[in-house]
């Protein structure tokens, strides 16, 4: 029997870890089973195409919001072309609702539901041997005209599957996300989420997990992806693999999702330690309204999540994502907002802001008539509105969404926002509402844009709203511009130093003595290297102390940009060192 598994993924740069648990699991059985990854992106007939080329027997379709619509479109395409070919879908798109899409696609021979190794393992033995397949755990299938329906299973013993990569997986993932996973399963039952289906958590043994991470490590990975929906449910689980972690030589960065309140100090201080890179922080918090958190049976202890996200965010060696839904029973355009300036406040790494997707058998959707839900009645099943939130206001927010992660999340207007928002009153959401406006008032939204553009933008907003201050949002762009991508990206509408200064510039460049108090290894070479390497840039105001203090003061202050190292390093001249004699005040 020759197995085909395949799926669409999202995008090129993720990768099915599902398909590479099955393939592994069901190889002892298929010796000839082999997974094809596409994305949604491809054309239909070409994926049709080289999975026919394949002549398999069996081909299995791994389905979820992004592709089901998608992958229904291609199994019909396949039992065409290949009328004998079984086909078995898996995947949480159909475990929750198998014996309404076999009634609707009879190109569908078998559904396993839930986590499918042993599913799919049992129905490729019956296969192989002709026998019947009545029995199996998990599947549900076609009896003459009736369709018996399985229960979505879960696996008990985590530790009896074999882990699903091997070395020749490396070069082919190289570009893209490898993901793992240490446990199964959620502690909490929040409704929007599908881990509200199953109870409990089960865990790899910490023997199993050391094993695994070596292959990672030995391998010198950019990023593994752990998928745990909570990875820190048991202290006694996930501080050991931290630990483990922390002590390795290797230049992998490990990415969690965790919650942050069930932290404790003994954690705290560890991670203040641990090397800069190795570990990333993506923490849902989802809304701070506390009866949209009852409703959707959720508890976040607020107090602690501000306390451990600012100790973490202090420590400078670990990116900290957080999320917010949009969406949510209870929780009005306003109350959102607030929500959002909450969680704006701790000035993490990235915010994502989602849009709620009532995806099937989650609690949520069960009870959608109790919020008036409006949603798409189609993958991806995303809210359109609710009895609190409008359809004006979810697309108000998808516009706003767009803009922040432009100008927030790309991390290029780090210095720029804190003073934007402060002529805002403090308010970042009502910054963010407001440029939003002048977004869509201009269809910024609906086009592509440039980075440069983005500067333009930023400059016209506050000449509408806050022109008095235009000559200091001048100096915090350029000062944002010289930190961003080494200071390649000069936005010509900004008021550079151009030939102003040439003098002391050169002059300064020249003493390599006194260049070496700001720069030791410095030495010259040529105007060109000096050019590539650094940069001196004269502000009309002490930049530097407003990013310790939040205070303006005018005076000329000349900032050198360092870019050999990764990181854009900057420090202050003195006037004696730049202006020769020190007659500037």
């Amino acid at each position: 029997m020759k197995v085909v598994l395949s799926t669409l993924n999202a995008k090129f740069i993720h990768s099915s870890f599902a398909l590479k648990y099955l393939e592994a699991a069901c190889r002892p059985v298929c010796p000839k089973i082999m997974s094809k990854e596409y994305t949604i992106n491809n054309e239909l007939l070409n994926i049709l195409s080289d999975i026919y080329s394949q002549q398999p027997d069996l081909i299995g379709l791994a389905c979820y919001i992004w592709n089901v619509d998608m992958t229904l479109k291609l199994a019909r395409l396949l039992k065409k072309v290949l009328p004998h070919v079984t086909i078995v879908l898996g995947g949480p798109e159909v475990s929750y609702d198998p014996a309404e899409l076999m009634s609707q696609h009879d190109c569908v021979d078998y559904i396993v539901q839930g986590e499918g190794e042993e599913t799919l393992q049992a129905l490729l033995k019956a296969l192989k041997s002709n026998q019947s397949v009545e029995g199996i755990p998990g599947l549900t299938f076609r009896q003459q005209e009736e369709i018996i329906v399985g229960e979505p299973q879960v696996i008990r013993n985590l530790d009896t599957i074999p882990f699903p990569y091997c070395d020749a997986d490396i070069d082919k993932l190289k570009d893209k996300i490898i993901y793992y996973e240490s446990a199964r399963g959620c502690p909490f039952s929040c409704k929007y989420c599908l881990s509200s289906a199953t109870a409990g958590v089960r865990f790899f043994s910490l023997e199993r997990v050391y094993e695994d991470l070596k292959f990672f490590i030995a391998h010198n990975v950019r990023q593994v992806k752990f998928v745990d929906r909570t990875f820190n449910a048991r202290k006694e689980h996930y501080l050991p693999i931290l630990r483990f972690l922390a002590k390795q030589n290797c230049r992998t960065n490990f990415h969690f999702e965790i919650s942050a309140d069930i932290l404790d100090d003994e954690v705290l201080e560890f991670l203040k330690d641990v090397p800069v890179g190795r570990f990333q922080f993506e923490i849902g918090i989802q809304s701070t309204y506390e009866p949209t958190l009852t409703k959707i049976s959720r508890h976040n202890n607020w107090p602690k999540i501000v306390e451990y996200v600012t100790k973490i965010i202090s420590y400078k060696n670990i990116h900290v994502h957080l999320d917010l839904i949009v969406g949510l029973p209870k929780e009005s355009y306003a109350q959102f907002g607030k929500s959002f300036n909450d969680v704006y406040e701790l000035q993490p790494h990235m915010l994502q802001i989602g849009f709620l997707k009532l995806l099937k058998g989650a609690g949520i959707r069960e009870n959608a008539d109790e919020s008036k839900y409006i949603f798409l009645d189609y993958a991806p099943y995303e809210v359109l509105a609710n009895d609190c939130l409008t359809y004006g206001d979810v697309r108000k927010l998808k516009i706003l969404e767009e803009v922040f992660n432009q100008v927030y999340n790309t991390g290029r207007f780090n210095y720029t926002l804190q003073f934007l928002i402060s002529l805002h009153g403090e308010d970042a959401f009502g910054f963010y509402h407001d440029l939003a406006s002048y977004w869509e008032e201009r269809e910024l939204h609906l086009v592509a844009h440039s980075s440069k553009s983005l500067y333009k933008y930023l400059l016209d907003f506050y000449r509408i709203h806050h022109e008095h201050a235009i000559e200091l949002v001048q100096e915090f762009l350029k000062f944002d511009a010289l930190m961003s991508e080494k200071g390649s990206l000069r936005p010509e509408i900004l008021s550079w130093n151009k030939e102003m200064w040439t003098k002391e510039k050169n002059a300064f460049w020249a003493s390599q003595e006194q260049v070496r108090k700001y720069l030791p290894k410095y030495t010259f070479t040529t105007w060109r290297d000096v050019n590539k390497k650094y940069h001196i840039e004269v502000f009309s105001i002490d930049i530097l102390e407003y990013v310790r203090t939040r205070t303006i003061t005018k005076r000329e202050l000349p900032i050198l940009f360092s870019y050999e190292e990764e990181n854009t390093m900057y420090q202050s001249l003195t006037l004696h060192d730049f202006w020769q004699g020190g007659d500037r005040n």
